[in-house]
């Protein structure tokens, strides 16, 4: 009895001096308030104020109060409709460039006390609080650190009143679940009448730690929002995509060595990417408007984005381990138009039915190596189970093992899900997706980086009944924790339209027994619309929308609006130096190329462009469309626009600036403060946003 006593007690002591440690963080992990942000997902930002009212997409800083004054606002509306879509929360834009205040501040005179609205006891962050409040959304504040209009400006003065404005909003406005603060800082403004460009160091002018030492004890919950964090990174376009490999991590370009970077440090090829192994968890976010531009403009009513699109982005951003950002607009009437609240209750419904049910249930889950076989602890049934921070974990010397998931019965699937446990970091770095068919296995698929989430989208629906996943690379243990299928809901692909410089309309489905239907008025279409048979052509400037339809399903609708057609339209000059980008590629019709003038000597002196378009007609404004190949080089900051009737004398129609135009490099529409009559118009490039040349994908006429 003894030696059997004996025995055990060697065979136990041995088990033990073999079993792993519990499975320490690898590398930086996120801290409270960040797997509370991960968690969100997705949220929405709201832009609404003078440029609502002015078709601007900046205020200057000189704009009257008076303007807000909405007819109907209602942010029960607004914050309804961002939930309809699936989303956990809005971002009120509190103040943006302009300076005007949507809340009584006492800091300033430029507040919505000046506002007519409510006889100027209104207040419209209050609106949105009760509204979150009621709805069970989070709400965050975006408070501009740029203000166009405050003479103090560029001055010390100026930082202890935007401080004491972030105090007030953390004060009064409940518990925050972000404080985001954007990279646009300093420039020409109004500044109190001084119309003036005023510069500042905006890594240092600020004091970030000083003033984020604010955030930290006043909403202690809420995470900050910088172009470089220090809590959430911005993932460097206005897209709405990260990259197809995306770390949490990050390395900055920070001032010295070891501390955490200001806001305005930042290597901007790698905010889509991350930092693999980088010293700070600080994962990205993925803004992008549902319109083309951030502030509500009527002509951009046909191009709100589609539910489709919202699912495509959904997938480039939450799915890559990035959070989703989308800005709203609403109306000078102060709520959301229609066509805004359809795409977002749309958006919603796809999302719940693609991923109401994981058809991974109920699956067997056979993992080649399980830690320490502990499959209480560590097994792979958890990957299964509601729990987003159980998990599958390896022994520590087996970091590329593989797992067969047998599935009930045979499954039909288009989405593939996995989430690691990132309070553990992040881990995996590679991975690889089998089906079995036709009794062999085959790759359909694989990705690197996965964080809190990875969404495959794979390009066509797979029906088998068992899956093996390979992790091929990782330097640690591994620590999944989610695995899942989902299976789409059918969407039909909306027809193409396209029209030459002729004025002559294409349409074209995907599917050639397709039947497209159109309308020419703007409606959206319907089977009592008009049947598509051959092209037609459309000279005068107008909207067409599209719908197909085949077997009893109808897709989106796809639009285009265009203007008058330009084949008897001719360049004057001057001609671009480069064959490869001729000037008349600024008028033919096809955003894919562009006029580039090449570089200018001196380069001071930036270069124009002189259209002739063949008739004397009356012109209402303009269009630019920038180059649209992703650089920035030549792209125009600041215009003048002319209209002449002989090509020599000159009259000037207009001048300004296209705001935001490099981060969101979309159709720019100038209108005119009165009609002007003219045959001729000269495009003046005042400044570019880089290089010393001017670049345009096309100009166009408003009639």
């Amino acid at each position: 009895m003894k030696n059997r006593i004996l025995t055990f007690g060697i065979v136990l002591a041995t088990v033990f001096s073999h079993a792993q440690k519990p499975l320490k963080p690898y590398g930086a992990v996120p801290s409270d308030a960040q797997l509370k942000w991960h968690e969100m997902e997705m949220y929405c930002i709201v832009h609404y104020g003078s440029a609502t009212y002015t078709d601007k997409e900046w205020g200057y800083g000189d704009e009257d109060p008076a303007l807000i004054n909405p007819s109907n606002f209602d942010a029960q509306q607004i914050v309804s409709a961002a939930k309809a879509g699936g989303f956990k929360g809005i971002i009120v834009v509190a103040k943006h460039h302009d300076g005007l205040c949507l809340w009584p501040t006492e800091t300033t005179d430029y507040s919505i006390k000046k506002s007519p609205w409510k006889n100027g006891k209104g207040d419209i962050i209050r609106e949105y609080q009760k509204a979150c409040e009621k709805l069970g959304m989070k709400m965050g504040i975006y408070c501009s650190p740029w203000d166009r209009n405050s003479p103090l400006y560029g001055t010390p003065a100026y930082v202890d009143m935007y401080r004491k404005q972030l105090q007030e909003l953390y004060s009064h406005y409940g518990n925050l679940f972000t404080s985001w603060h954007d990279g646009a800082n300093g420039g020409d403004g109004y500044y109190g009448n001084a119309r003036e460009t005023r510069k500042i160091d905006r890594a240092t002018y600020y004091d970030w730690p000083a003033t984020w030492a604010i955030t930290r004890k006043m909403q202690p919950e809420a995470v900050i929002f910088g172009d470089v964090g220090p809590d959430v990174r911005w993932v460097g376009n206005e897209e709405g995509h990260a990259g197809e490999t995306c770390w949490a991590t990050y390395d900055p370009q920070a001032p010295e060595e070891g501390k955490i970077p200001s806001n305005g440090f930042t290597k901007y090829e790698l905010g889509i990417e991350g930092t693999r192994n980088g010293r700070y968890w600080m994962p990205a976010e993925c803004d992008v408007s549902l319109r083309p531009g951030w502030f509500y403009h009527a002509r951009e009513d046909s191009r709100v984005k589609t539910p489709a699109e919202l699912l495509d982005l959904y997938y480039k951003s939450v799915g890559r381990g990035a959070n989703l950002d989308l800005g709203l607009s609403p109306n000078p009437q102060g709520q959301l138009n229609p066509e805004d609240i359809h795409s977002l209750h749309q958006f919603g419904t796809l999302l719940k039915q693609t991923f109401a049910v994981n058809l991974a249930e109920g699956a067997a889950l056979q993992a080649s190596n399980v830690r320490d076989n502990n499959l209480s602890q560590y097994g792979p049934q958890h990957l299964l189970d509601q729990d987003r921070y159980s998990y599958w974990a390896t022994d520590d010397t087996v970091n590329t093992p593989q797992l067969t998931v047998t599935l009930p019965a045979e499954k039909t699937f288009n989405v593939i899900r996995l989430r690691e446990n990132i309070k553990l970091g992040q881990r995996i770095e590679a991975f690889e997706v089998e089906a079995f068919l036709n009794r062999t296995w085959k790759k359909i698929a694989s990705a690197t980086s996965i964080g809190p989430n990875r969404l495959i989208r794979l390009p066509e629906k797979i029906t088998t009944g068992k899956i093996r996943l390979t992790i091929t690379r990782s330097p640690a243990a591994i620590a999944l924790s989610d695995f899942g299928l989902y299976n789409e809901p059918v969407m039909m692909a909306k027809p193409l339209i396209r029209r030459n410089t002729e004025g002559r309309i294409t349409l074209s489905s995907a599917n050639a027994t397709s039947t497209i239907y159109y309308t020419l008025d703007g409606s959206l279409p319907t089977l009592k619309s008009i049947r598509y048979r051959q092209p037609f052509t459309q000279p005068d400037n107008g909207i067409i929308k599209a719908i197909s339809v085949n077997n009893g399903q109808q897709s989106e609708a796809a639009v285009l609006r265009f203007g008058p057609v330009k084949s008897g339209w001719k360049i004057m000059g001057p001609e671009s130096g480069s064959t490869k980008y001729p000037a008349a590629y600024a008028i033919d019709d096809d955003p894919a190329t562009f006029w580039n003038s090449g570089p200018v000597q001196p380069s001071s002196i930036l270069p124009y462009l002189t259209i002739d378009t063949g008739r004397q007609q009356s012109i209402n404004g303009i269009t630019y469309l920038p180059r649209q190949d992703g650089n920035s080089d030549g792209m125009v900051s600041h215009y003048r626009i002319e209209v002449s009737n002989d090509g020599s004398h000159w009259l000037t129609a207009s001048e300004g600036e296209f705001s935001n135009i490099k981060a969101n490099p979309v159709e720019q529409q100038v209108s005119f403060k009165k009609p002007v009559s003219g045959r001729y118009l000269r495009f003046n490039a005042i400044r570019v946003v880089s290089g010393n040349g001017c670049t345009a994908a096309e100009i166009g006429v408003i009639p």
